[in-house]
């Protein structure tokens, strides 16, 4: 289709000259100079044809003319954007030396100022010299007013003034002005600066702009809302801020946990086990198992039984056992509590099963025992590897380390065989 466009293109262009030509023919018109005796004469289209043909010349003289003078303003373009190159891959590669000279040095080319400036002032920050970045941002203003003052936040955070960068960032912020990244450093200033409330104020514009991929929102999201709960000062605070938060926030593990764990600091109990209990029912989470087994309360024995049918579809969850551990503990069922935390020792050895099994060897008068378990506890903490426990005081004679067999069925709830 594109051809028989062109084609039309070119008659109508071919038929407009042949009428032009005839309507010209019929009249040239006629062109007289006469300058210090010399006298010439020819037709209007001939003047309009050499005088553009002279202001070709004369172009291009003029070029031939500039062209040794620009020759040196091409060579500091092409080295300056040579440098911005170089600059920006020491940068990447984490030579923040050369990353800084180069770009100080591309800054000189007018149209590489703002990124060459802003990108050696990243570089003076990793570096640590706050103060050498701090100055390039102040040239960067000039011409990249809104970026120099998002980075001049964020070297304000690393060199440990976030209420500084709070502070910068908050006049755009209550207008609504931040740019994406600039809410990103206000929420992250806001944090450091234990403004949970203006650190809450960020999520919405960071979510509805989508600088942040998806798991990377929830991590700040979820650290912010942790933050802001565990910041409550009473349980009124608390359950206002609970109750006013979306409720998608309210299904994060993470959140659940934080307020549960604050709930019970202030006497709320059975709100928190409401919102464990519920959110296991919506959805398994080890974090949250594990919180449940140290939620007090009188109903410990229901609470125990509850945890027990949970093994039917989490059998190899440490967590799990490590909570029917320590309520086993806590009702003084030592056989029990040293069968499931030896089993969670067996598939995953942490500090707190550990600990929770010198209790229990403390309960059963074993002082021996328990102290190496909470030896090992602690050097777990350190990193260190534990000891073991003699294989006479393990039940069954040695800690089973085989994970337990789930039965896999198809749609259909057919079992399906192991290979």
């Amino acid at each position: 289709m594109k051809i028989w466009r062109w084609i039309l293109l070119l008659v109508i262009i071919a038929a407009v000259a042949a009428f032009g030509w005839h309507w010209v023919a019929e009249d040239p018109g006629y062109v007289l100079v006469r300058f210090r005796g010399v006298t010439a004469q020819t037709s209007l289209l001939a003047a309009v044809v050499l005088l553009l043909l002279a202001w070709a010349i004369i172009g291009l003289l003029w070029r031939l003319a500039r062209w040794p003078f620009g020759a040196f303003s091409r060579r500091h373009r092409r080295l300056s954007q040579q440098r911005l190159a170089d600059g920006l891959v020491a940068l990447m590669e984490g030579r923040h030396s050369e990353a800084e000279r180069d770009l100080s040095r591309a800054s000189r080319l007018d149209t590489l100022r703002g990124p060459a400036l802003l990108a050696a002032a990243e570089a003076s920050s990793r570096r640590g010299e706050h103060g050498r970045a701090l100055e390039s941002l102040d040239e960067a203003a000039q011409v990249a007013p809104r970026a120099a003052r998002v980075l001049r936040a964020r070297v304000l955070r690393r060199d440990g003034k976030p209420a500084e960068a709070l502070t910068l960032l908050t006049p755009e912020a209550d207008g609504g002005n931040l740019s994406p990244g600039g809410w990103r450093e206000y929420a992250l200033a806001a944090l450091a600066s234990g403004d949970t409330r203006r650190a809450r104020e960020a999520l919405d514009p960071l979510q509805k702009s989508g600088v942040l991929g998806v798991r990377a929102y929830n991590a700040l999201e979820t650290q912010v809302l942790v933050a802001s709960l565990n910041a409550a000062s009473d349980g009124a605070v608390l359950n206002t801020l609970w109750s006013q938060l979306p409720k998608a926030q309210r299904r994060a593990p993470a959140v659940i946990d934080a307020y549960a764990r604050k709930a019970v600091r202030f006497g709320l109990v059975l709100p928190a086990m409401d919102e464990v209990e519920s959110a296991l029912r919506r959805e398994w989470s080890s974090q949250l198992v594990e919180t449940y087994g140290t939620l007090p309360g009188g109903d410990l024995e229901a609470r125990l039984r509850r945890a027990e049918g949970w093994q039917d579809g989490h059998p190899n969850d440490p967590s799990l056992l490590l909570a029917l551990g320590r309520m086993c503990v806590r009702l003084t069922q030592w056989g029990k509590a040293r069968q499931y935390l030896e089993r969670a020792l067996a598939l995953a050895p942490t500090a707190s099963a550990w600990e929770a099994l010198g209790d229990t060897y403390t309960g059963l008068g074993d002082a021996a025992l328990a102290q190496r378990c909470y030896r090992n506890a602690i050097a777990i903490g350190r990193g260190d590897n534990p000891e073991s426990l003699p294989a006479s005081n393990v039940v069954g004679g040695r800690l089973d380390t085989r994970p337990i067999a789930i039965e896999e069925r198809d749609e259909h709830g057919v079992p399906r065989l192991r290979p």
